[in-house]
């Protein structure tokens, strides 16, 4: 699977679901180079509910289907997922991310050790690490923060950074229409 198919399927998903995909500007994005030569991203944005909703969806496999994807699994400290809905654990379609760093309430942190099959520059995107952090902003508002670390300085590694600028604004966008206007139906988001 190409990183555009990916690409186009987070984004299908989001405006299937008859969710209106807010602005772009609703998600701010800083992209640096770090002292090493690699890439980092910065995605910030604010979702409408309390920090303890936001951490169920970011930190548990039922959480996950109701705004990343229609399957997901969570053992110990591996979550897999799938954007195929009848995917099962171990499959080519699956990815999967090792928990790294975990602080219930406020960040979340990991790095995906397994692509779908056909991924490209997965040996570059398995350097990054990803960290979701989440701030209370009131009773009924949380900052989320994700953050990327370790695009390699390489022309793979610039395409991923490009890849996911846009693929994290998605994903944060998802995120935030998720409580707005409910999990997404996945049957009728992917057309089933």
């Amino acid at each position: 699977m190409s990183i555009a198919t990916l690409a186009a399927l987070v984004l299908a998903a989001a405006v299937s679901a008859g969710a209106a995909v807010p602005p772009a500007d609703e998600v701010s994005i800083t992209a640096t180079t770090a002292s090493d030569g690699t890439q980092v991203l910065v995605h910030e944005t604010e979702v409408a509910a309390p920090v303890t909703q936001v951490w169920e969806a970011i930190s548990t496999a039922r959480g996950w289907t109701t705004w990343a994807v229609p399957v997901a699994w969570l053992e110990g400290d591996l979550i897999e997922t799938s954007y195929t809905p009848g995917a099962a654990p171990g499959d080519p379609s699956t990815i999967q991310q090792q928990i790294l760093a975990r602080e219930p309430g406020r960040r979340l942190v990991f790095r995906t050790i397994k692509a779908p099959e056909g991924f490209p520059h997965f040996d570059a995107y398995r350097q990054v690490v990803v960290t979701i952090e989440l701030e209370t902003l009131g009773e009924t508002a949380t900052r989320v923060r994700l953050t990327s670390t370790g695009y390699p300085d390489s022309e793979a590694g610039r395409t991923l950074a490009g890849f996911f600028r846009d693929g994290n604004r998605s994903t944060l966008e998802q995120l935030r229409q998720r409580f707005v206007s409910g999990p997404i139906d996945w049957s009728t988001a992917l057309g089933d």
